[in-house]
């Protein structure tokens, strides 16, 4: 269906039962279906598929019975727990737009998706997913099945405007038309060293549906205003205990060290995805911070430069206030500065536990010339930088 969102949006409840139709007949999504959720049967054919498919007809539908139970598994596998505070948050008749610390390309949403639902939130969340991701059609139908819309990345300079005034434009549909959630990260990827930063050219982007004439005038702050209180902003502040991907986020700071030209690969990305869910993650802790409606106000007579600087910065403040620090974020920080600055923290085993943590990750590391002293002080300032903010903010 030809709508003004038709090339972003996730899949209308009308489409449900033909994009299901499409992943059914593709043999790759039945065998990456089979090794991520191992709980369905064995040889699962076409036909078992239509039938636990019966009867879907919606996108949180679909979510209910595919996606909930598959995001189960991997936090009963991967995970040691998982726990989830909304203090003021409440579920109910309103719709939020968490902005959130980016921590795994697949499973910051899906959890938060998982959270929402147990806490009986009437729906879960529309999610924001770059297309450099979907890289096989079957994935494109599948996250669009979940309720994602479509980031548009690596776009000409002349093309960016206007895909950045669609997404603002359809991130308003969401909130008020659709009455839908939505979750998006507070930056363009992850933050390779957990020192995170929200980026004011995403709030500049989320505000651009304020600019009704296309002429992105800057004077004044009383339209952009309005338009970032519709979508009714809370900051969310993801916490894992264990980043599994901390090796391969270390190794690409010395690739990148090496030679500062190197990319990611699309095989990268899909290696990022798989360790992502697939890797111990210990406790996972979801908490969201003041709404940022509740203190806009105070931004009132800023000029829009110093309007979206202040958002950033107080974003930030409660993302960092609202971690759930752990022995090994203590223990990174201690060993980076060489003073037992929060021995209080963690016992003598938990250190000596952590230092072989991060020397069995550096051991994972396949780079023909490994420099384990770089590599050691990137983990340990993975770890040490959510106390270093949290401390900061509070």
């Amino acid at each position: 269906m030809n709508d003004e969102f038709s090339a972003i949006r996730p899949y209308n409840d009308d489409e449900v039962k033909e994009a299901i139709e499409s992943l059914l007949h593709d043999r790759q999504f039945s065998h990456i279906l089979q090794s991520v959720a191992p709980f369905l049967p064995l040889g699962l054919s076409r036909g078992m598929l239509r039938l636990a498919t019966l009867g879907i007809r919606s996108t949180l539908g679909f979510q209910a019975r595919f996606m909930k139970p598959v995001v189960n598994h991997v936090l009963r596998k991967c995970s040691t727990g998982h726990t989830f505070a909304h203090d003021g948050v409440a579920p109910g008749d309103e719709r939020y737009t968490f902005l959130s610390n980016h921590r795994d390309i697949v499973l910051d949403s899906a959890i938060l998706d998982v959270m929402l639902y147990d806490a009986k939130f009437p729906t879960t969340c529309e999610i924001a997913i770059g297309d450099n991701l979907l890289v096989y059609p079957w994935i494109r139908t599948l996250v669009r099945l979940n309720k994602a819309f479509i980031v548009r990345r690596n776009i000409a300079r002349h093309e960016l405007y206007e895909s950045s005034l669609l997404m603002s434009r359809y991130m308003q549909h969401v909130i008020r038309e659709k009455h839908e959630n939505i979750w998006i990260a507070q930056r363009e990827g992850r933050a390779k060293d957990s020192s995170d930063e929200t980026q004011v050219s995403l709030l500049k982007m989320l505000a651009l549906a304020s600019d009704t004439e296309g002429t992105a005038k800057t004077e004044g702050t009383e339209k952009i205003s309005e338009c970032i209180r519709n979508l009714n902003i809370v900051p969310l502040s993801i916490s894992y205990e264990y980043d599994p991907c901390d090796y391969l986020k270390a190794k690409e700071f010395q690739q990148r060290r090496n030679d500062p030209a190197w990319k990611k690969s699309k095989q990268d990305d899909l290696l990022n995805m798989k360790t992502g869910i697939f890797g111990q993650k210990g406790h996972v802790h979801y908490q969201t911070g003041r709404p940022v409606n509740t203190w806009i106000d105070e931004l009132a007579g800023l000029g829009a430069k110093d309007f979206f600087s202040e958002l950033a910065r107080r974003i930030d403040i409660e993302i960092h206030r609202n971690y759930r620090l752990f022995p090994v974020n203590y223990a990174a920080f201690d060993l980076l500065s060489g003073k037992a600055v929060h021995a209080d923290r963690y016992t003598h085993k938990q250190l000596v536990e952590f230092e072989k943590y991060v020397q069995g990750r550096i051991e994972l590391i396949d780079l023909p010339q490994r420099d384990d002293d770089f590599l050691r002080e990137r983990i340990l300032t993975m770890y040490a930088n959510p106390v270093r903010n949290y401390e900061s903010a509070r």
